[in-house]
């Protein structure tokens, strides 16, 4: 599948390309199936344009884009969808509103089928991305009905609206934002599924929602000379490494950071804000020395990893991801055992976990003491010698939950015993 661009707050792509090339990443990534779901934009004239009805979305064209004009006149090769009429509630009600995702994905199905919604507190980033989630009671699919019922609730402010039995619909002043919504929510709810497996999430308290929204502070910049053969390399293979993780769903679009080391006190890291999925070389920041790249925001967690390599000369690349099983034992009580499979217990040793506020107030004397932790209600932290290393580590851990978590079902978990643990001890020293 190429790679998708959902472009930013001005956006001169054209509506139809838009649509399709959202489509495509939604229904690649199975978001929604072949029948199932539809999306839309309201341009600036008012124009809307919208999914077609009974076209597969696996195939979907541009030409297959459907108009809805300003005078209600419908122009296309298809008819409009059938869920056009709560599309147009909506943009009623929300003037602030320009674009539309609603899909069936499967968690927040398995939400709205059991008349329940996702808890948004989970994450600091699920909070600021998606807000509270509002929820609206069933009514005919495509009726005018459950257009006022939808628009009913959005109008009282939500950005998020379960529906009771069908899915979800989610509102953004942009169309990239309606998606990094759509996506951070289905993230969510598959985390909470997940954990009640494990006995259940705990959410995070407000304060340290404040604190995750204060974490890395402002740098000053500095305007670098030219780049090493070291930093282009690291830039190149750190974005091949993002946009693989983006596609094997070890992180979403907007959460994840990763860096690697060019320098003793410099390196290279995702900037804040970017989609992580069409990430390019020149788009990483370079801190050094406690400075950023001039023109360019690193991400939040800059700090953190600033903090690790002061602290860890032998460490080369460091991320931050949100694996869905993994991140369902960082928000549960749980530990994660790796002394599962040799591999497992070879690459992550003992998992360690760690409480958020350090993460987010994270300072120069801050040191982390194993090479794979879980941080609570926020995600993973994987460092490496190399950035390959440090990604084979995160596809490991991930594994490795997913693993234990489907082994549930089946039987108590049976560990390896001390004396093969020492064997591998012995034979692969960390």
């Amino acid at each position: 599948m190429p790679d998708i661009v959902l472009t930013g707050p001005r956006d001169i792509a054209d509506p139809a390309d838009r649509l399709v090339e959202a489509m495509r990443r939604i229904y690649g990534y199975r978001m929604t199936t072949t029948s199932g779901g539809n999306l839309s934009i309201r341009d600036a004239d008012g124009t809307v344009w919208i999914t077609p009805a009974r076209v597969d979305k696996g195939t979907l064209s541009r030409e297959d884009i459907v108009r809805v004009g300003t005078d209600g006149i419908v122009t296309g090769r298809h008819p409009a969808s059938s869920e056009l009429p709560f599309h147009l509630g909506v943009y009623r009600e929300r003037p602030d509103i320009r674009a539309i995702v609603h899909a069936h994905p499967v968690a927040m199905v398995a939400f709205s089928i059991c008349g329940q919604i996702p808890d948004t507190n989970l994450f600091a980033k699920s909070l600021s991305i998606c807000g509270p989630v509002g929820f609206a009671p069933y009514a005919l699919p495509g009726s005018a009905l459950l257009g006022e019922k939808i628009a009913e609730v959005f109008a009282e402010g939500f950005h998020c609206v379960m529906l009771e039995n069908h899915g979800v619909v989610v509102g953004g002043t942009t169309f990239q934002q309606a998606f990094e919504r759509f996506e951070t929510l289905e993230f969510t709810a598959k985390t909470l599924i997940k954990a009640a497996a494990l006995g259940g999430a705990s959410v995070l308290p407000p304060a340290l929602h404040d604190l995750a929204a204060r974490r890395g502070g402002e740098l000053p910049e500095f305007v670098p000379g030219p780049a090493t053969a070291q930093e282009r390399t690291a830039r190149r293979v750190l974005c091949d490494f993002v946009r693989r993780g983006y596609r094997q769903r070890l992180l979403t679009s907007t959460a994840g950071s990763f860096s690697a080391r060019v320098s003793e006190s410099g390196f290279v890291v995702t900037p804040a804000g970017a989609d992580r999925a069409v990430l390019n070389p020149e788009d990483l920041v370079l801190v050094d020395s406690r400075k950023r790249e001039a023109g360019k925001s690193p991400s939040r967690a800059w700090n953190l990893h600033a903090a690790i390599y002061a602290k860890h000369p032998e460490i080369h690349a460091i991320v931050n991801a949100t694996p869905v099983n993994a991140t369902a034992f960082a928000v549960s009580s749980q530990l994660l055992d790796s002394r599962t499979i040799p591999e497992s217990f070879v690459f992550l040793r003992d998992v360690g976990k760690i409480p958020c506020e350090q993460i987010y107030h994270a300072t120069a004397e801050f040191e982390i003491k194993r090479p794979v932790s879980l941080v609570e209600n926020d995600g993973v932290i994987v460092l490496g010698r190399t950035i390959l290393d440090a990604f084979d580590r995160l596809e490991v851990l991930e594994a490795t939950a997913e693993a234990i978590l489907n082994s549930l079902p089946l039987a108590p978990l049976k560990p390896m015993p001390d004396h093969v643990i020492e064997e591998l001890e012995q034979a692969f020293p960390a």
